[in-house]
């Protein structure tokens, strides 16, 4: 009787103390607070780094498509934010108009010319933080040869460990409107839009 009663105390304790035990273990929740983010270097988890672009279709419609291989490096300076900097490569077969003729196009001198200019390539000149959350990410970009400095405006989401890998993860968006004729990519003006959007997508990865 009593080894029964000692029995059933200690599985009572165990199952109180469970909640406690497995609260100490789980990381802390990601914050939204970019002060709180370790500084240091970071790298673009390439499954969750994508740009998606669109531009006016003859009138008819806006046209979206994806750029998938994306590469970025960060250092980041949360005290600072100022400091911190990015660079960005891009492989340019990777731009998908979700349209396989289209997607052979693109890849011809009309646009990207992609046997003779591979990469696209952005990095950064200065950061302006514009909020607690949001900068302005300044920088020269460098597509089908030519080099001209665009402004990207970026949007913090959060950082914390990522349950998927329980990795230190920082995220962001942007967003940014380019000239294709500005760098040389004149197909089909100006009836097929020059102006460019681009959202970005960026998942950054503490680097080890």
């Amino acid at each position: 009787m009593r080894r029964t009663l000692l029995a059933a105390l200690t599985a009572s304790l165990a199952l109180s103390a469970a909640p406690v035990l497995a609260q100490q273990d789980a990381p802390p929740a990601p914050s939204a607070d970019p002060t709180q983010v370790r500084p240091g270097a970071y790298v673009l988890d390439p499954a969750h780094g994508k740009i998606t672009w669109s531009l006016n279709h003859l009138g008819f419609s806006t046209y979206y498509g994806q750029i998938t291989d994306v590469e970025a490096k960060a250092t980041l300076d949360p005290k600072e934010p100022g400091k911190s900097r990015v660079t960005v490569t891009v492989r340019t077969d990777s731009v998908n108009g979700l349209n396989d003729r289209l997607n052979q196009h693109v890849k011809t001198p009309d646009f990207f010319d992609t046997a003779k200019f591979p990469t696209a390539t952005f990095t950064t000149t200065s950061v302006e933080p514009t909020s607690p959350t949001t900068a302005r990410i300044l920088g020269d970009l460098t597509l089908k040869g030519v080099t001209k400095p665009i402004a990207i405006d970026a949007t913090f989401n959060q950082a914390g460990i990522a349950p998927t890998d329980k990795k230190y993860t920082v995220g962001f968006d942007g967003r940014t409107v380019i000239k294709r004729s500005d760098f040389g990519i004149n197909a089909f003006l100006p009836i097929l839009g020059d102006e460019v959007t681009l959202r970005l997508e960026g998942e950054f990865k503490a680097a080890e």
